[in-house]
Order: structure tokens, then C-alpha cells, then sequence
């Protein structure tokens, strides 16, 4: 008789030596033996016959009354093995037994192919994909593994507020990608929402590690949404206060807001000791942030054309610019509905700003006009946004000359309002002058522009290209792709995380009256305009990102050139650092697939990858699965540009849009999230004309951000753009599936080499005064795609997945 209770059971499957068939499972109970720091370990001993062949599989049933995490089995004693152990990695939770008496299957580091599956094995693989896929039925508990597909029907909330109703994202009239099925029930006043809860069901393997967890992520943006931002709106007693004067914004750098006495806020100086501090004299908490580094080298740069011109090609939403191939510039929305098409930016207007260079024709043969073109996506919108309290919107695109020093120009920016009321379309070109008054309409342009791009990077550069559109990778990838499948451990350090983010994301910051509608210009539109952009302009193809480049005419294809790219503007961080990383990222998924898929008829042959990409196509992304542009999956050649391109999004790109987001946006006035005011010379009032021309700077005041808005937004994105301690970051550490492989731990160490050369390149071209958007007196360099980085907010890093 056992004196105390086994702590887990394990079985053993084998697989005949000669035969592959399984053999009798052994059968072995395992009991805790030492505790390390952290870990725990349990120890248990077999007798096992010389002939019983090479493990297959593992199966684990844990007999405590919790759950807990598996990190890894090891093996000792087999004659069988280069070093006589052998190691199964897990990294997953195990549900004790009387919740579930299903026993978990755990498959050694050895990689098969379907075809390739030991026959002992089948039946296991088979069943653990099976259960992964669930029913599609009831209602997701904490400790399901079931990963499944559902529209965005969840982000409003009819049943607290008709006004807080939002469409269902997905589908026919909203085409978008699918989120994780959780089936909540659905609200009583809308039955095609589903009803909201204080937590969001993602399975239980997708939840973030402790370290991560108490670092940031989960519990600190919980902890910034539910104790902070209401201590915010507190302080701030009207919501719509803005900032009296310039010196105010200083204010929270220096001295931050004093925040009421609980036990919650005193509890924040730990969980977000760079947001909550002490102050010394009274023991009480303040709200005050770190200086961004972009404001701490030069105060003013916000306030240039040339840091306006430059961020567009090296700060945090750089993917958006395009060269010029068509003149005149025209919408092509129906000029029945909003007015008409033809630019008012004149060809006469642009050669008064450029006639000492050149002509536009010229101009337009020489690939020196670009655009960042926010006109139909947005115009749309504009009477709707502008019925919402505290906010307007307008069309807008900007103009830029590209200067011999490869710098970017601001030319004229066009803000376009629809036919409104019984009133024609309005429109209005603003641009460089040098009158009082020119100057300050300028300035008041650009903060609706860059408001715009705030807007659009947030909604579809960052949450919809990067978050939104990895969520079907990751449900396929679990669903399709056996854990034993050489791809399935190719993808998984690229999809940790993702779905846990992005359900905090749908609670708290996406959700009706979340932070990005409360705090950004389209407000409750926000999500919906997402959607329009996912339908008219995303494509996966075009999500490589050389084909992005040239998509937007800022390369063309040149064998002769760096990457096979010749660049249009040759000082381009963003796509020089990020070329560097996807040629990288592409040549360990070359090296990676030639070792697994060494016959070309394999990849058209391996059942699970073909359902894992049909999957993707028409049910993860199905409300494109029609489309022309999706590539085919028949050649090694097809699998490696399709995982480059899901690596490359969740690691480089993500990076690139992400991590500089306090840097850049912390000192909102360099990118304000909202414009609230409408421009003094659409219909003013005498009043507003009057307040323009005798207070100009409070006028751009008012149409900043309020003081409310500002601070919570400066609050989420210093914690979005925080490493964590245990950050894992691309290609420094080999999975523990590869490490006894040869062939590809020589090629994960190629990678990682690679990848430090790359750093000492950007660290380089960062020091060469001659590429000025990335060099010169008070610039911040452009780290943004530098691989690694120590823990903070540090603006460089790339994390292998979206996990922030």
C-alpha cells in the first residue's frame, strides 16, 4: 500500500523497433522530490524491456486537486540515445483528473510529417488534434484547450446602453478576420451579440507566463484600465478639460497629477513604478511620466516640417507612406455621395513649393512626390463621426517633396468634408507659408493629420495587420498542425501570446466606450473603420514586406540591388532595418523547410499542412476566401514565403509599430490621438474666428487631445511599449525540439548570427550623419528593428510574437 498519494501518473507509449506498432503502455506513478527557485521536480522509475523500441509518446494524468505547469519530461537510462536521456518539452497546463480524466498526450522532440507518423503514434495524433478542435458547442471554461473560430460579435454591449450596440465584425457586411470562439451566451436586446464578461476565454496554453504576467501584460493593463484610469477621471473632474497652455503638458513629466489616497493606488507604485511614484513629502501617490527620449534630445522637434516629414519614414507608423504615379490626385468615392473627386491640390499650388527644383511632371518622372492619403478610407465616416460630442473628422492627404538630402518636404495638406446638411462638399489646401496667420493654419492642419495617422496606425498598422489578423493563424495552427509537426514548432514561438493580448484588447481597449473609442478621433466608428480598411485594402500577399514596398512604389524590383530591391528613397529606415530582418527571417525558413520537406511532392502531400492553409483561407480569413491574390501551398517554395510572411508580421513588423508608440506618442502634441475642433476656416463663428486670430496657440490647444484623454492614452502606451524580463526575442534562443539536431541547430545558429550582424548594421548606419532620418543634431536613431534589447521601454527589440 502507498503511504501518500501519487502526484502524477505517467504512461509510456513505444513504438517496435522494426514493426512502428505500438506497444503495451508502461505504467508508473510520480511523486515530488525537490523544489528549485521556481521549479519543482517529481521523480519516478521504470523497468523497461531491451526491445520495447524508441519512445513515442507520453501520456501524463495529474492526481492533485489543481492544475499545474508542465514544463518538461526527462528521460535517463536509455542505451538507445546519444547521451542516454531523452527529453520531452511540454510547456503547458495539466488539468487534475477529476475535471477532466482525459489524459494529456505529450510527443518527443522528435518532428514527423503525417505520412512520415510511426503507426503506434497515429492514433495519438490524430485524437490530440481532436480534442484541440473541440465541438463547437457550450460555453468555453477556464481550463479548455478548444481552439475555435467566432466573429467579433462581442465588443458592444447592448444590454448595459443601446448606445453602446456595435455591428458584428465578420462576415457579409463587415468582412473581417475570426477571433477565438468563447460561447458566451447572447445579449438579450441584440441576438447576434455576444454578452460580455469579467474575463475572456482564450485556451488555457495561450495564457501569458507568470514573469510576463507580473511584469506587465494581463495585470498591469488590467491595472492601468480598472485602479488608474479612474483615479484619472477623479483628478480631472470635466473630462473635456483641455490643456490651458504648452507649459501644462510639461507638467506631467515633471510633476504628474496627484492621485487620490486608496490602498489600490499605493498598490500600483509596484505593479507600474514607472507611471505611479511616491511623493515624498505627503507619502501620497502621483501619476507622472518619463520623459521620452524624443522630447528629452529636442524639445521642439514636434513643432518642424522636417520631423514631419522624417517620422513618416522612420517613426512608429511608417508603413503608410506611397510615391505619387497619378496626376492630377483624385478620390475615387461617387461624387454623388461626397462631392467631387478632383484634388484641390492644383498642379499650380505644388510647383509655387517646388518651382526652384522642378515641375510635377518632372517631379513625377523622378519618383519625387509622395503621399500619405487618408482621403476615401476616412471621408465615409466624417458626418457620422461629426454627430459624436467632442470630436470631427475630415479627409485628409498630405503632400511631401522628396530633397536631394533624401529627406521628405511638406508640400500641402487637403482636408475634405463631405456634402453635409443641404451644404456642398468643403475642401481647403493649407501649406508652409510664412504669415502669422498661414503658419498657425498649418500647424492646426497637421495636428488633424497626424491625428489621422494616429488613428489609422493604431486601427489597422498595429491592431488589424498585426493582432487581429495572426488570431486565425494561431486557431489553425493548434487545430490543423500536430505538436509533433515540424511547422507547428517552426510557427509556435511566433503565435505565444497573441490571443491573450487581443482578448484584453476586446475587454478593455477595443470594446464600445474602450480606450481607442474614447480617446481617438473616428470613436465609435473606430472598429468599424478597421473593418473597411481589412476589406478594401488588406491582402496577405502583400503583407511580405518587400512586396508591401513595392506595392506602395517605394521599391521596384532590381536583381543587381541589396535584398533584390532598389529603394525608391534610399534613406528609409523602417524598410532598409526591416529588409535586413526579413532576408534573415527567410533564409532560416529556407534552411528549416529544405531539411523537412527535402521532396518537393511532400508539401502538397502532407494532409495537415494542406488543411492548415485551407483552413486559414476560408474560415480564418473567409470573408476573403474568394479572393485572387491568396498564394498556392504546392512547392517548398509556396511554404517558405507564406510562413516568412506570418514570421515577418508577427516579429519585425509588429515590432516596428508597436515599441516606439511612447517614444513617439508620449508628448501627444507629435502625435495627437484626436482632433476636436474643426478648422477656423470651415463656417467659423465670429467667436471661434476671433478666439483663432488673437489666441492661435490655445485654438491648437483646444484641438489637442483633453487632459483625460491625453493621460490615459500616455498610460497604455507606456505599458504597451515595455519589455518584459523573460521577453523572447527572435532568434536568440533554439527551441528545445531542435537542440539535439544537427542540421537545424546549425542553422538556428546561422540565424542568430545573422541576427547580431544586423545589430552591429543599424547600429552603424545609426552613426552616419549622411542618412538624416536617422542621424543628425537632436534625432533619435531608428532602433526599432534592432533584434534585441533589455527589459523597459527601450524603443528597439523584437519579440518573437505579438505579446503585447
Amino acid at each position: 500500500m502507498r503511504s501518500r498519494p501519487p502526484n502524477f501518473t505517467v504512461w509510456f507509449s513505444y513504438n517496435h523497433q522494426e514493426s512502428g506498432l505500438e506497444k503495451a503502455s508502461i505504467k508508473s506513478y510520480a511523486r515530488k522530490t525537490g523544489k528549485d527557485d521556481n521549479e519543482t521536480y517529481y521523480e519516478t522509475s521504470f523497468e523497461i524491456p531491451e526491445d520495447f523500441g524508441e519512445v513515442g509518446a507520453v501520456l501524463i494524468e495529474n492526481e492533485h486537486h489543481k492544475e499545474m505547469f508542465l514544463k518538461n519530461i526527462v528521460f535517463d537510462g536509455f542505451s538507445t540515445t546519444t547521451n542516454g536521456s531523452l527529453e520531452v518539452t511540454c510547456n503547458t497546463w495539466i488539468h487534475p483528473k477529476f475535471d477532466n480524466p482525459e489524459k494529456r498526450v505529450f510527443f518527443t522532440n522528435k518532428s514527423y510529417l503525417p505520412s512520415q507518423t510511426p503507426t503506434a503514434l497515429e492514433r495519438y495524433r490524430e485524437k490530440e488534434l481532436e480534442i484541440l478542435r473541440g465541438d463547437g458547442q457550450g460555453q468555453r471554461k477556464t481550463a479548455d484547450r478548444i481552439y475555435d473560430y467566432d466573429v467579433y460579435n462581442d465588443l458592444g454591449d447592448p444590454d448595459s446602453d443601446v448606445g453602446l450596440a456595435r455591428p458584428v465584425l465578420g462576415g457579409h457586411d463587415h468582412p473581417y478576420p475570426r477571433r477565438c470562439r468563447t460561447g458566451r451566451p447572447r445579449t438579450q436586446k441584440d441576438p447576434l451579440s455576444e454578452s460580455r464578461s469579467s474575463s475572456v476565454y482564450v485556451p488555457r496554453d495561450e495564457a501569458f507566463s507568470e514573469v510576463k504576467q507580473m511584469t506587465f501584460s494581463a495585470k498591469t493593463v488590467y491595472s492601468v484600465l480598472h485602479a488608474l484610469v479612474p483615479s484619472v477621471q477623479t483628478s480631472i473632474i470635466d473630462n473635456d478639460l483641455g490643456f490651458p497652455h504648452f507649459t501644462a503638458i510639461d507638467t506631467l513629466f515633471n510633476e504628474g497629477y496627484e492621485l487620490p489616497d486608496s490602498s489600490t493606488i499605493v498598490s500600483l507604485r509596484n505593479i507600474v513604478p514607472r507611471l505611479v511614484k511616491a511623493i515624498s513629502d505627503t507619502g501620497n501617490s502621483a501619476l507622472r511620466f518619463e520623459t521620452p527620449e524624443f522630447i528629452d534630445r529636442d524639445k521642439f522637434a514636434w513643432f518642424r516640417d522636417t520631423e514631419f516629414g522624417r517620422q513618416t519614414l522612420a517613426g512608429v507608423n511608417p508603413c503608410c507612406i506611397k510615391l505619387v504615379t497619378e496626376w492630377p490626385l483624385k478620390s475615387n468615392l461617387d461624387p454623388e455621395v461626397y462631392g467631387p473627386a478632383e484634388s484641390a491640390i492644383t498642379t499650380e499650388l505644388v510647383e509655387q513649393e517646388i518651382g526652384g527644383f522642378t515641375t510635377v511632371d518632372e517631379a513625377l518622372k523622378q519618383k519625387k512626390l509622395f503621399i500619405l492619403d487618408y482621403h476615401d478610407v476616412f471621408l465615409p465616416y466624417v458626418n457620422k463621426v461629426r454627430q459624436l460630442k467632442g470630436t470631427t473628422l475630415y479627409g485628409s492627404r498630405t503632400l511631401f517633396y522628396l530633397t536631394p538630402a533624401d529627406t521628405l518636404r511638406p508640400l500641402a495638406i487637403e482636408l475634405t468634408r463631405p456634402p453635409i446638411d443641404g451644404k456642398p462638399q468643403w475642401k481647403q489646401v493649407f501649406k508652409p507659408t510664412w504669415d502669422a496667420t498661414g503658419v498657425w493654419l498649418w500647424r492646426l492642419a497637421k495636428s488633424h493629420v497626424l491625428a489621422h495617422d494616429s488613428g489609422y496606425h493604431q486601427l489597422v498598422s498595429h491592431w488589424l495587420r498585426t493582432h487581429c489578423c495572426t488570431e486565425p493563424y494561431i486557431i489553425a495552427t493548434n487545430r490543423q498542425l500536430s505538436a509533433m509537426h515540424p511547422i507547428y514548432r517552426l510557427l509556435h514561438p511566433h503565435l505565444r501570446y497573441t490571443m491573450e493580448i487581443n482578448a484584453l484588447a476586446r475587454e478593455a481597449l477595443i470594446n464600445a466606450n474602450g480606450i481607442i473609442e474614447s480617446s481617438f478621433s473616428p470613436g465609435k466608428y473606430s472598429m468599424e473603420l478597421s473593418s473597411v480598411a481589412y476589406d478594401q485594402l488588406w491582402q496577405f500577399n502583400l503583407e511580405a514586406l518587400p512586396a508591401d514596398l513595392i506595392h506602395r512604389g517605394m521599391a521596384v524590383e532590381d536583381p543587381t540591388a541589396p535584398h533584390g530591391l532598389k529603394l525608391t528613397i534610399e534613406d528609409y529606415p523602417y524598410a532598409n532595418d526591416g529588409l535586413l530582418l526579413w532576408d534573415a527571417i527567410k533564409q532560416w525558413v529556407t534552411d528549416y523547410i529544405a531539411y523537412y520537406y527535402q521532396e518537393p511532392s511532400l508539401v502538397e502531400s502532407d494532409s495537415e499542412l494542406q488543411a492548415w492553409w485551407t483552413e486559414i483561407r476560408t474560415v480564418g480569413h473567409g470573408d476573403k476566401k474568394d479572393e485572387p491574390w491568396w498564394p498556392e501551398l504546392k512547392t517548398p517554395d509556396d511554404l517558405i514565403g507564406i510562413l516568412a510572411i506570418i514570421i515577418w508580421v508577427a516579429s519585425g513588423h509588429h515590432a516596428a509599430v508597436n515599441f516606439g508608440q511612447f517614444d513617439f506618442g508620449a508628448y501627444f502634441p507629435n502625435r495627437p490621438t484626436i482632433a476636436r475642433t474643426q478648422m477656423p476656416t470651415e463656417e467659423p463663428k465670429d467667436e471661434e474666428r476671433k478666439q483663432f486670430m488673437e489666441r492661435p496657440d490655445e485654438f491648437l490647444l483646444k484641438c489637442f487631445p483633453s487632459q483625460v484623454q491625453a493621460t490615459v492614452v500616455m498610460a497604455i502606451i507606456d505599458v504597451l511599449s515595455n519589455h518584459s524580463p523573460d521577453e523572447e526575442y527572435i532568434g536568440e534562443l533554439i527551441q528545445p525540439y531542435w537542440a539535439d539536431d544537427k542540421v537545424i541547430n546549425a542553422a538556428f545558429e546561422r540565424f542568430n548570427g545573422r541576427l547580431k550582424e544586423i545589430e552591429g548594421i543599424i547600429d552603424g548606419r545609426n552613426a552616419d550623419t549622411n542618412l538624416k532620418n536617422r542621424a543628425g543634431a537632436g534625432v533619435v536613431p531608428y532602433e526599432l528593428l534592432k533584434p534585441y534589447s533589455e527589459a523597459g521601454v527601450t524603443g528597439k527589440g523584437v519579440p518573437n510574437s505579438i505579446s503585447i
